[in-house]
């Protein structure tokens, strides 16, 4: 029985049965699991690459960063790191010989892990396959590549303060908390942000724009959040990557193929139940007034839709069960940001593989069809039809989209 959960922890971890079976089964199995709840490897792993050999390029409003590699290797890798150097950087965010790191590592949220979770995570990550990459990390333009300046950032938006529970709240409540808030670090792209990049923790968790997409609210909001979802479909789509509401695209199907879907069954209850009962956005309950139907740039969105767009999602935008999503009262259609929205119409999209849910239903590109005005119009109308109400979407915010598709972002 041993042998067996040995080799099956070093499938599960790229590395070979010999080298597990030098390490305690249980302590590398706990920080398997963590690095799932952390989703380190949907970030530093980039497509097609070796497993956390470094990730893909992340554009940030002061630059661009790239997730190093955190194989073992001792070269260009964390070999070389002690325990302790791993403490620091997920308690503090300083790394190997004092190194700061920016918050787009989220040792913010990780700071409020258990040492002991650390310390699990530690060892799991000491039997990974190591991987020779060199990686340059800090790329961002003077004066924010001067690592120096998170000490002033720290100090101002950063506390360190491990998890506390809610003594008035349930277990189960508390357990998704932590998750949400501490491994799981949601708020690092649903949170909108400071000037200096900081949460706006009055706005936790109601959408923000990152790497030209937007994470939608979800709070507790019924209009634009997942209040309105029961708690199967919220369920079902933190584990398969969709539901009635949708499919999950761009960095969201990669943090549910690489860490929720993966989750146990009891861990997504919990954050279902943190969720669930989370304060809605202020200000967002009431819906505004709809674009009138009579508006030019709805009718021309209505004349596009129904050629493009209907026998998919239906003259009635309720779509087709398992296969096309409602459009129809869709929190992730009213959103404020419209960032994710023009880029599914003008790339398309195909959901997130993962074990529950192996097929993965697509959307075709209409860039080469629709331009950036037919495009606009057909949002506009799409965020105003069957009950939706949403702000009207301006062509140069598709432009902008489109722009950044061409050159790979």
């Amino acid at each position: 029985m041993k042998a067996l959960a040995i080799a099956a922890i070093a499938a599960a971890s790229f590395i070979t049965p010999a080298v597990a079976g030098q390490m305690d089964f249980d302590t590398v199995s706990a920080g398997r699991y963590q690095a799932i709840l952390g989703d380190c490897q949907a970030c530093h792993t980039r497509p097609g690459g070796k497993p956390f050999a470094g990730g893909a390029p992340l554009e940030t409003p002061f630059g661009k960063l790239v997730p190093p590699n955190i194989t073992p290797d001792p070269t260009t890798g964390i070999g070389n790191w002690t325990e302790a150097d791993f403490q620091r950087m997920m308690k503090k965010g300083v790394g190997h010989r004092g190194v700061r790191l920016y918050p787009a590592m989220p040792y913010p949220a990780y700071s409020k892990m258990p040492d002991k979770d650390i310390a699990d995570l530690w060892a799991y990550m000491r039997t990974v396959q190591p991987v020779v990459n060199e990686v340059k990390s800090n790329q961002l333009p003077f004066p924010f590549n001067i690592r120096a300046v998170m000490i002033g950032w720290n100090w101002i938006n950063f506390d360190g303060a491990p998890f506390k529970p809610d003594p008035n709240k349930s277990d189960l409540w508390n357990r998704g908390a932590y998750i949400v808030n501490g491994p799981g670090h949601c708020g690092t792209c649903h949170t909108p942000k400071t000037f200096m990049g900081a949460d706006k923790q009055k706005l936790a968790l109601t959408g923000a724009s990152l790497q030209g997409w937007f994470a939608p609210n979800i709070t507790g909001d019924k209009r634009i959040g997942i209040g309105g979802w029961s708690d199967e479909e919220l369920s079902a789509y933190l584990k398969t990557g969709r539901n009635s509401y949708g499919r999950a695209s761009g960095p969201m199907a990669e943090a549910i193929e690489a860490s929720t879907s993966k989750m146990t069954d009891a861990d997504i209850k919990a954050i279902v139940t943190y969720l669930k009962d989370s304060a809605a956005s202020s200000g967002s309950a009431t819906a505004p007034q709809p674009a009138s139907a009579d508006d030019p740039h709805m009718k021309a969105g209505a004349a596009i839709y129904a050629v493009s767009c209907s026998a998919c999602h239906g003259s009635d935008g309720k779509g087709e069960k398992n296969m096309f999503p409602s459009l129809a009262g869709n929190p992730a259609v009213m959103q404020s940001g419209t960032e994710t929205l023009a880029r599914v119409v003008l790339a398309g999209t195909q959901a997130a593989y993962t074990a529950a849910a192996p097929t993965s239903p697509a959307m075709p590109s209409f860039a080469w069809r629709l331009n950036d005005q037919q495009t606009a119009d057909l949002l506009t109308y799409i965020r105003n039809s069957w009950g939706n109400a949403a702000a009207p979407v301006a062509s140069g915010d598709v432009s902008k989209a489109r722009s950044l598709l061409r050159d790979g972002s």
